[in-house]
């Protein structure tokens, strides 16, 4: 009768055990049968584990802000913060602002900036003047969307809040949804747009708006220090003047690029990609300048060929990397491997979604070897498969 049991409770737990082996098993088993995909997996001395159309080029999706990541991190450093300049002319009131592309100037930022300048002796400005010269007007990288989402949100010199707006409809009165984000008239004015609940939109494409809400916040919050603050926005070029403060973001770069990668924030990519190009070639930065900087600065330090990448967030389907460059990237992007996000026990990666493109690149871990892995299908999976896939390769190697 004791066998019997035994034999019962086995049975049992082997038949509970089956489907969940069964799943493990068909991530890879199904990737076996994609046509459009390709996958490489490497030890932590560069020893192939895995491999399957390693050097065919795919549309590598939001992969691409590892390069992004790496080009920015090579170049300035981890502890690298961008800086705003403001200047104060004083015979006619004016504060000039120089944009640098900052990309995560928000609420709390421009709080401080205040607060500064009413430290400064600033008691009055007559008008707000706005130099976005480091980026060409009206910039709209390849791939990004017509959608009011803010992952649409467009590039520029000057950006508050990742360009977005953030309300909501509280008994028929708009009121901002952020107790730090003073509500302005610009986003007063995005009411139309819905008619209750929560409402985070971009400011649109027009750069005008991005300009207006930028002055429009910071002026906020210049009255919550007391100082008198007009309405009057202009744009151009900042005159000879003194610095009256220069403005380091609390965030280190290293602080910036953790969050992209995780949120998959484009914004904040194509500000990086901006910036970098700027910095390299000292002229306004543009679709062009980007796609340049990118292309021969990767090509340059891994001697790759064949590649092809047209923005820093990875919408663009024109975008062609290898899983063999992505492995090379992740393997210079070790000593930075703590900003990528865990995305499951032991698997730490960067995933990349557009209609019939889903990637996952990273790094698997167990004990304290990290394997750098880079998977890429460009056709029709479900979602969740590539994360099946990551877990059962760090299972078996």
């Amino acid at each position: 009768m004791k066998k019997i049991k035994t034999i019962v409770l086995t049975t049992l737990f082997l038949s509970l055990l089956a489907p969940s082996l069964a799943f493990a098993e068909s991530a890879l088993s199904r990737f076996s049968r994609l046509q459009n995909a390709g996958l490489l997996v490497t030890d932590g001395q560069g020893h192939v584990l895995k491999s399957k159309r390693a050097n065919r080029s795919f549309v590598p999706a939001s992969t691409v802000k590892i390069a992004t990541a790496w080009l920015a991190l090579n170049r300035w450093g981890e502890n690298y913060r961008f800086r705003t300049d403001f200047f104060f002319d004083r015979r006619e009131n004016t504060l000039w602002v120089k944009g640098s592309g900052d990309p995560y100037l928000v609420s709390e930022e421009l709080a401080q900036i205040a607060r500064q300048l009413a430290q400064r002796g600033v008691v009055q400005v007559d008008r707000i003047a706005l130099d976005n010269s480091l980026f060409e007007n009206g910039l709209v990288l390849p791939g990004t969307g017509k959608s009011n989402n803010p992952y649409d949100a467009v590039p520029s010199a000057l950006a508050a809040n990742f360009n977005t707006v953030n309300i909501k409809k509280r008994n028929g009165k708009v009121i901002s949804a952020e107790a730090q984000t003073p509500l302005t008239p610009f986003a007063r004015s995005m009411k139309k747009r819905f008619k209750r609940g929560t409402l985070r939109v971009n400011t649109g494409r027009d750069p005008h708006n991005a300009e207006k809400y930028f002055a429009e916040l910071l002026a906020a919050f210049l009255r919550q220090e007391g100082i008198q603050v007009s309405r009057s926005i202009v744009s151009g070029r900042v005159p000879a003047l003194q610095v009256t403060y220069q403005h380091h973001n609390s965030r280190t770069l290293a602080e910036v690029i953790r969050p992209m990668l995780k949120y998959s924030t484009n914004f904040i990519a194509n500000q990086l990609a901006l910036a970098l190009a700027a910095d390299a070639y000292g002229r306004p930065a543009n679709a062009q300048l980007v796609k340049q900087y990118m292309n021969t600065t990767l090509r340059a330090n891994f001697h790759w060929k064949t590649f092809n990448l047209q923005e820093g967030a990875g919408l663009s389907r024109k975008n062609r990397l290898k899983p063999r460059q992505l492995i090379d990237l992740l393997k210079q992007f070790m000593r930075w491997k703590h900003l990528l996000p865990k995305r499951a026990t032991g698997v730490y990666a960067k995933s990349g979604t557009l209609r019939g493109v889903s990637t996952l690149a990273g790094y698997l871990v167990r004990g304290n070897e990290w394997k750098p892995f880079a998977l890429m299908m460009n056709q029709a999976v479900p979602h969740n498969l590539r994360i099946r896939i990551a877990k059962q390769l760090r299972k078996t190697f």
